[in-house]
């Protein structure tokens, strides 16, 4: 039992490690990244408990990548920073668009929106 408790507090703990990742580096992307809006439609994808576990492995796979510091072209180098990251997000999104719902496409301009 307390095994048990200690992995949901690892879990917990780990999702909001990634959650404030996520939109921190959104935010410095969101000016370079055309297409922020899908990303961020495809983090709540990736959320929601309807959507398939394959389509949520996809988009985990290439938002974990969007956010992890080790990249192929550092994202801090201006102008191509993110031309990696754009192309995997890109075909990850296109892969799993038809799971996207409008939800979550408002849950993302709303959260746009807010910042």
């Amino acid at each position: 039992m307390v095994a048990q408790s200690r992995s949901t507090n690892t879990a917990g703990a780990a999702e909001n490690d990634v959650r404030e990742k996520f939109w921190r580096t959104a935010k410095k992307a969101a000016r370079q990244v055309p297409f922020m809006d899908e990303v961020v439609a495809a983090y709540y994808c990736a959320l929601d408990r309807n959507t398939p576990l394959r389509a949520k492995a996809v988009l985990l796979a290439a938002l974990g990548y969007f956010v992890l510091p080790a990249d192929t072209i550092p994202d801090v180098i201006l102008g191509l920073g993110f031309t990696d990251d754009i192309a995997v997000l890109t075909a990850a999104i296109t892969a799993m668009r038809a799971h996207m719902t409008p939800a979550h496409r408002l849950a993302a301009k709303e959260a746009l929106d807010r910042d």
